[in-house]
């Protein structure tokens, strides 16, 4: 069921906030599968905005 929400959320940032996959694949070797840490990891490397985060959180809440 995780992994279904991550394959989401990947969506969603690949989709709508046109995130780079390149970013996305550090994110994901950093082991945080978790839909949660998995987005903090992203903005703590500075490669989404605290905007973008605020955006995926929202997303998280009703995915």
């Amino acid at each position: 069921m995780k992994f279904n929400k991550l394959a989401k959320l990947i969506r969603f940032l690949q989709d709508d906030l046109s995130i780079p996959a390149t970013s996305i694949d550090l994110a994901l070797r950093r082991g945080e599968n978790s839909p949660n840490t998995f987005s903090m990891v992203l903005w703590q490397y500075g490669l989404i905005t605290i905007d973008q985060l605020d955006r995926i959180f929202d997303w998280l809440e009703t995915a």
